[in-house]
């Protein structure tokens, strides 16, 4: 159940949620963010228009937190504030406004991107988080230089060879 205060949004039964955390609010799940919980009240800033949002809607968790995603792609897109892209948006929707709720990846998976593995690392190697495994060029001023997880760790069992990959392959394996 929520309780309106124009884009603040305050939540009951939320117990297990996290400072931070992504929801989704409304039938429309607009985007808004945990800013303060109390027992299992949640307050909630929402970053969309919240007319419409009555006592009584759902909040959905994610579980994750409000963040912004890094990658090829970023450069060559203009966002919002909450990292939606615009252009997708418009193709999506076939209007220059922005729709309520409106859900759309920040980087696109469809697009393929040259990887280029680290010379020198190869099966068997031990690699720990912030290690450099590979580069991405996304234009000729940009590399993105492709890193293991800060806490993750493993020994190389497979690195991809130089090729194009879209976003949702993963070039290694540990």
């Amino acid at each position: 159940m929520c309780i309106l205060f124009f884009t603040v949004v305050t939540a009951s039964s939320m117990a297990g949620s996290a400072m931070y955390e992504l929801v989704r609010v409304g039938h429309d799940e607009l985007v808004g963010e945990i800013i303060r919980l109390e027992g299992d009240l949640a307050t909630i800033q929402v970053y969309e228009e919240t007319s419409g949002v009555t006592v009584g809607d759902p909040v959905l968790r994610t579980g994750k937190p409000l963040s912004v995603e890094l990658g090829p792609g970023i450069v060559n897109n203009i966002f919002d504030g909450i990292q939606r892209p615009l252009k997708g948006i418009c193709d999506l929707t076939s209007s220059i406004y922005i729709p309520r709720g409106v859900n759309v990846p920040a980087l696109d998976r469809k697009v393929e991107w040259e990887f280029i593995p680290t010379p020198g690392l190869k099966p068997g190697m031990h690699i720990t988080g912030g290690d450099i495994y590979g580069v991405v060029p996304e234009n000729t001023l940009v590399q993105h230089r492709i890193m293991l997880s800060p806490k993750a760790q493993g020994t190389v069992k497979w690195i991809a060879p130089t090729g194009h990959y879209t976003l949702s392959v993963s070039c290694k394996n540990l």
